[in-house]
């Protein structure tokens, strides 16, 4: 089943697959060669992605993985080595949207409506909360997984970041400032991993096509009052390429930095936006 082998005899760990990029990260490393490990916080969405990847002819395997307890990111790195002999790649995807209510990124058909808040009135725990997993939670990962990196001889840390980091807008503080602190770091364990062999490098993606933008779409564009496709047209005009990029094609990129082709590169930063955002 496997369309190219460059990622063959790597082992792939990557945390918050969902039905969103997760997945889409998760089938794009196993099209390129890669056994891989998968974590989420819940068994059933890791259940359906590994379900795809074993039909496929793909080798995986997962646990459940809150990434704010530090042991059971050292059970999941431990699950790569004890099933596939190592570890090489860490996709840091789990995260948290910084919003009050709900979770675009939860698709619950109930699920309560999205709603961010300026800095002045905003909850501060939505803000420690989105601290807590997209940069205490993805440091608690990589600590988890360097050391068996470190054992391989080099290895390769993927962040999941986002255009918000870089492309400031309000009311999304919680999310935007988190992420910010993410790139930092990014380029500190960048210097400091270095001399083992690490690459360290961020991919930030702007609106991915798919359940969970088509929904965040959807209720944008019923709290303004526009009709759902003109809405989501006029969005994708905003981008140098007139589109929004599904998360297949965007995963090529993680691929990119997995692999050897992106030996000389560590700390940067890559926007795959379709061109929504230049930096």
């Amino acid at each position: 089943m496997t369309a190219s082998t460059l990622l063959q005899g790597k082992v792939v760990i990557i945390s918050g697959v969902g039905v969103g990029f997760g997945r889409d990260l998760a089938l794009a490393m196993v099209e390129n060669g890669a056994q891989v490990v998968l974590g989420a916080r819940r068994d059933s969405t890791l259940q359906s992605v590994a379900a795809e990847i074993e039909a496929s002819g793909g080798e995986c395997v997962w646990r459940t993985c809150d990434i704010t307890e530090p042991e059971q990111c050292e059970a999941l790195a431990q699950l790569a080595v004890d099933t596939f002999g190592g570890l090489d790649v860490l996709v840091n995807n789990a995260f948290d949207p910084g919003v009050l209510k709900g979770s675009p990124y939860e698709w619950e058909p109930s699920g309560d409506p999205v709603t961010w808040e300026p800095l002045l009135t905003a909850d501060l725990d939505v803000f420690r909360r989105a601290m807590d997993v997209n940069f205490f939670g993805t440091l608690n990962m990589t600590r988890a997984a360097v050391p068996h990196m470190q054992t391989r001889g080099e290895g390769r840390v993927i962040m999941i970041n986002t255009q918000s980091s870089m492309w400031i807008k309000p009311m999304h503080g919680a999310y935007a400032s988190s992420k910010g602190a993410l790139w930092t770091v990014t380029k500190t364990l960048a210097r400091e991993l270095g001399p083992l062999g690490i690459r360290v490098n961020g991919l930030h993606p702007g609106f991915i096509d798919g359940i969970p933008v088509s929904k965040s779409i959807n209720e944008s564009a019923d709290r303004i009052g526009m009709p759902v496709e003109q809405l989501r047209q006029a969005i994708a005009a905003e981008t140098c390429l007139g589109y929004l990029p599904p998360g297949d094609e965007l995963a090529g990129a993680a691929v990119f930095f997995a692999s050897d082709l992106a030996r000389p590169i560590t700390g940067q930063a890559l926007a795959i936006n379709a061109g929504h955002w230049l930096h």
